[in-house]
């Protein structure tokens, strides 16, 4: 049984991207707003209370994939009117499953980085993201497209190195990044952006990017680098977002609900080669004299 003041710390979180397990029989609980307490690694299975977006991310898992669409649990329980979803009118939650769709659909994630580098090299890559429901979004480096399979890109031997460079709507930020204790290093694979406002209603999407520096393995081969993003959408309708007096806005699905998502960019396999050096030029024959 948790202490009472650890459930007054889990009261206060306002974090949308993991689950917390209180037992091994409750329910999992998802964190509106970002998770301003934990700054690690993270692998996308963690986000029990997120729906998967495409069915290729849950590659392997057969009938069960269905249910982890937003269409199998999502927009199963707003049609039905189920749970908080009842005070809406069969009108409403029709008109809300479409604003959602929308969000999802505005919501994207792109990597950008070389093709190849050099053993133990060092170069970056950009993490662009849109939309996303605020006030937070997650972006992370996996090493595959997978919900429940993907690990953090450190697992494969990209290594991290320093904070990586958090760009939101408004410009840099480092209050996130900043939490973790230097001396235990920034260069972790996830992140949070802050200041994340997209509307549904509006057709507005919000638009950030994180920079990671790494450093390449050193056996050569081929290696696979994925982004990871992880976002709300009900607090982009002001249809499905309700005022929490202490926790601000929050999904109208409640902390048990599939409002979240998880969306994988494209892979991006990257050649870890040594660098061909430069054939010499062929000697010129002298002239004859």
């Amino acid at each position: 049984m948790l202490r009472p003041t650890a459930l007054r710390f889990f009261s206060r979180s306002r974090l949308s991207v993991f689950v917390l397990s209180l037992s091994a029989a409750s329910a999992v609980q998802a964190y509106p707003g970002g998770t301003p307490d934990f700054q690690t690694d993270v692998g996308p299975y963690c986000a029990a209370c997120h729906s998967s977006t495409a069915p290729e991310d849950l590659a392997g898992l057969g009938a069960r994939a269905e249910t982890e669409m937003p269409s199998g649990q999502h927009f199963m329980a707003i049609q039905a009117g189920t749970g908080p979803y009842a005070e809406l009118s069969a009108e409403d939650r029709g008109r809300l499953i479409e604003m959602l769709t929308a969000m999802d659909q505005n919501s994207t994630i792109q990597l950008e980085g070389p093709a190849q580098v050099a053993p133990g090299a060092k170069f970056q890559v950009t993490v662009k993201v849109t939309g996303g429901a605020g006030p937070s979004v997650g972006v992370g480096l996996v090493d595959r497209a997978h919900r429940f399979y993907a690990r953090p890109a450190s697992s494969l031997g990209w290594e991290i190195v320093g904070a990586p460079s958090i760009i939101g709507p408004k410009g840099p930020q480092s209050e996130w990044i900043g939490r973790r204790p230097e001396r235990a290093g920034r260069g972790i694979t996830f992140v949070n952006v802050q200041g994340i406002s997209s509307s549904a209603e509006a057709n507005r999407w919000s638009r950030a990017k994180v920079i990671y520096t790494l450093r390449a393995p050193l056996t050569p081969g081929d290696y696979p680098l994925v982004g990871a993003y992880f976002y709300g959408t009900e607090t982009g309708s002001t249809m499905s977002t309700r005022i929490h007096p202490q926790h601000g806005a929050q999904p109208l699905g409640g902390t048990l609900g599939k409002s979240g998502r998880i969306k994988f960019s494209k892979e991006n396999m990257i050649s870890v080669r040594v660098p061909e050096q430069n054939a010499q030029p062929a000697a010129v024959p002298a002239a004859m004299p």
